[in-house]
């Protein structure tokens, strides 16, 4: 199940992004972009709900052993001193190694229940035979593992069929399953070393003229890691808090899109989940061996770009209708998996196929298929991004409801005086990869709005069973015809 749950993200690798949150004790963090204060003044004073991360101790790294050895002065200390020093610093380093350990340990606690797997699964070969499978040539990127989280989140405000068709699309039977399942995923899949950062983040925001139900806003906050904020909607510091919050948690990856998520003053609710992946390859591409070389892009264009390689003896691949599937891993276990097509075979069918998905979902050592071989990698060092709009995604896979206020469904959140509806669902997600590794982002915004209510107008009836007139207007506004009815004769 870990190894699915690590390939959920290596989806959010292969395919697309990855993840962050407010960096934990011990952490480095992300790169944060500049801010003027004026998003965390607003955040500080609006907060209903600040979220607790869980605390884990600072991993003590090589390089801070090696250089603590090194300072030892053998000629100054004599053998007996300089032995007790450097036992001293190794048992101090493995104290805290294990404490850390154990941190961890704490912190992923059983994992996702087994018996979901068959169900994230179906939820993966769902979106992304949707979101990539079209017949677009343009690169796309998308993270499972982001949006999950993110309607997992918009399920808990929902109820009712609005509530069933979300809870359809993730595989649950019920809210509750939902709720162990995304908590677990968060737990399972954060991570924060020296060379490996899986941070996810989470955040509700709901406009200040609302009055919101406690229940739902601290099960946000405790079960999801979502700190809840009362904003004034629409207002530019809103707005830039909004944006600031978005770039910081996918390690300024995103920063162009987050310009692009902004309220009104109809937004009762945003809802935002952010997740940045960045991790070093086990075995790194030698930079000596870098070399540019020809790329075919789906349009037949020939591009030159880096290509990276190298050789794995004895390396696992698995073979496919037209495609064969390969990985590479990084350092602390997650993997990326690529499906390559046949010379002649197009990608856009595979991306349809349940047997292709599955195959590069699960990678290759957990594949009864799986053969042995020595792998020539020959790799182009990319930068990929998408900033996708996934409302009609969404709608063609049975999440409809939630989209049309007068069946939306958001009893759980508030009793909203006018009907409200999900009106824009923004994923975005970007990936980066070189010689020593990855770094990826990705952020889903849902947008939810009160719906705009037709006012009560006066009926006005058109009969045509009289004289008349008539006017038949070109696109310059010249009328082309005009002409009276005066007579049927």
């Amino acid at each position: 199940m870990k190894r699915f749950l690590a390939l959920l993200i290596c989806l959010t690798l292969a395919l697309t992004g990855c993840a962050q949150t407010p960096p934990a004790p011990g952490g480095d963090g992300p790169s944060k972009p500049a801010d003027n204060g004026e998003g965390a003044k607003l955040l500080s004073q609006y907060a209903l709900a600040e979220v607790e991360l869980p605390e884990l101790p600072a991993e003590p790294s090589w390089a801070e052993i090696d250089a603590a050895l090194e300072k030892l002065d053998y000629d100054k200390l004599g053998e007996e001193e300089y032995n007790k020093a450097q036992n001293a610093l190794w048992d101090d380093f493995e104290a805290r190694r294990i404490a850390y350990v154990d941190a961890v340990k704490a912190l992923r606690g059983e994992g996702v229940d087994e018996a979901m797997t068959p169900a994230l699964l179906s939820y993966s070969l769902k979106t992304v035979s949707k979101l990539l499978g079209g017949e677009e040539r343009e690169n796309v990127v998308y993270s499972p593992a982001n949006l999950y989280l993110a309607l997992a989140m918009l399920s808990e405000t929902t109820a009712g069929d609005t509530r069933a068709q979300l809870l359809d699309l993730l595989g649950a039977p019920d809210e509750e399953t939902v709720r162990t399942t995304a908590n677990a995923l968060w737990r399972t899949l954060y991570a924060d070393t020296e060379t490996e950062k899986l941070r996810l983040a989470n955040s509700l925001w709901l406009s200040e003229g609302e009055t919101y139900k406690s229940d739902t806003v601290e099960r946000l906050a405790r079960d999801y890691y979502a700190s809840v904020y009362s904003v004034p909607m629409g207002a530019d510091g809103t707005n830039k808090a909004v944006q600031a919050w978005l770039s910081e948690n996918t390690g300024g990856l995103l920063a162009d899109a987050a310009k692009s998520v902004e309220t009104d003053s109809q937004t009762v609710m945003l809802l935002l989940s952010a997740l940045y992946f960045k991790d070093r390859w086990s075995d790194e591409f030698y930079d000596g061996a870098t070399s540019e070389d020809t790329f075919t892009a789906a349009d037949g264009a020939a591009q030159r770009v880096d290509f990276m390689h190298k050789t794995k003896d004895r390396s696992g691949y698995v073979r496919g209708e037209n495609y064969t599937v390969a990985q590479l891993s990084f350092r602390y276990g997650a993997r990326m998996n690529f499906l390559l097509p046949d010379e002649g075979a197009a990608l856009t069918p595979l991306l349809r196929s349940e047997a292709a998905l599955t195959d590069l979902f699960t990678g290759v050592y957990e594949n009864d298929r799986v053969q042995t071989a020595m792998l020539n990698w020959s790799v182009p060092k990319f930068d990929v991004g998408s900033n996708l709009e996934l409302t009609k995604a969404m709608e063609a896979i049975g999440v409809t409801d939630v989209f049309d206020f007068e069946r939306a469904d958001f009893s759980p959140l508030a009793d909203f005086a006018v009907p409200v509806e999900v009106t824009q669902v923004q994923h975005a997600a970007r990936v980066k990869i070189d010689e020593e590794g990855c770094e990826a982002a990705a952020f889903t915004a849902i947008d939810t709005a009160e719906a705009a209510m037709p006012e009560e107008l006066p009926v006005v009836e058109m009969n045509l069973n009289r004289p008349f007139a008539f006017a038949i207007s070109g696109a310059d506004g010249l009328p082309l015809f005009v002409g009276t009815v005066n007579t049927m004769a």
